[in-house]
């Protein structure tokens, strides 16, 4: 199988301690003070293959969600290579692409543009997407009225029912009641056996182990081991 996902020596600097005021800004722009770095992604070199399911697990603040978001372009590297060869989807936060304002029709639309689907193609699409969602009584409500769980619903409903190569999920399976959690599991394994690739950050190991070929083990933003899921998940618990 070729490389899908090429990363080398990917590193990832934020400045910490900056100045929210203008006024603050333009008194340290003649002070002495530095800025401090912090660096979130410390020399990360992967190859990830077309049609692999990869886990990343971690303690909070190893740079788990700071990769996704390269992944996805939210992010730039601060130095290093990056090449990914194909369509990217991806599900990092709660209600990105979402406008509150909007109905939940108007946002599957908008969603889909955002991720540069053919208007056709979300069309054609949008009774399967309202029907997995099971928001189809609120879907020409705004947005705002929707709970946490609605929202999450109908945003993994858009983009696992929508065109790409690469599906990038940042603790969804840990969102939504037991029943959608179970039901998003078995899309992300359909997904699977279309050859997709599909990048998976989550605290739930158990869901990982069943759902990965390969886990990615980041530590102080390094990584701190890559190996088989079970491998990976039993030197997690053990550190």
């Amino acid at each position: 199988m070729e490389d899908i996902i090429v990363l080398n020596n990917v590193w990832k600097k934020y400045n910490i301690g900056s100045s929210k005021k203008l006024t603050e800004t333009i008194s340290s722009f003649f002070s002495s003070t530095k800025e401090k770095n912090f660096w979130a992604l410390k020399n990360i070199s992967l190859e990830i293959k077309k049609g692999e399911v990869i886990g990343i697990i971690g303690p909070n603040g190893s740079g788990k969600s700071t990769l996704l978001k390269i992944l996805s372009g939210i992010s730039f590297p601060s130095k290093g290579y990056l090449s990914i060869d194909g369509k990217v989807a991806s599900l990092l936060e709660l209600g990105t692409g979402f406008h509150p304002e909007l109905t939940g029709r108007e946002n599957v639309y908008l969603y889909g543009a955002i991720l540069g689907i053919d208007h056709k193609l979300i069309k054609h699409q949008f009774d399967q997407i309202i029907k997995f969602s099971g928001v189809g009584k609120f879907i020409n409500t705004p947005l705002k009225h929707y709970s946490s769980g609605m929202y999450i619903r109908l945003a993994f409903s858009v983009v696992t029912h929508l065109d790409f190569d690469i599906l990038l999920i940042d603790e969804v399976l840990a969102i939504g009641d037991a029943q959608f959690q179970k039901k998003s599991f078995a899309k992300i394994q359909e997904i699977n056996k279309q050859n997709k690739t599909i990048i998976v950050v989550s605290h739930d190991l158990q869901n990982i182990t069943k759902l990965c070929d390969k886990v990615i083990l980041l530590k102080n933003g390094r990584i701190e081991k890559v190996g088989t899921a079970l491998d990976t998940v039993n030197y997690y618990q053990k550190l």
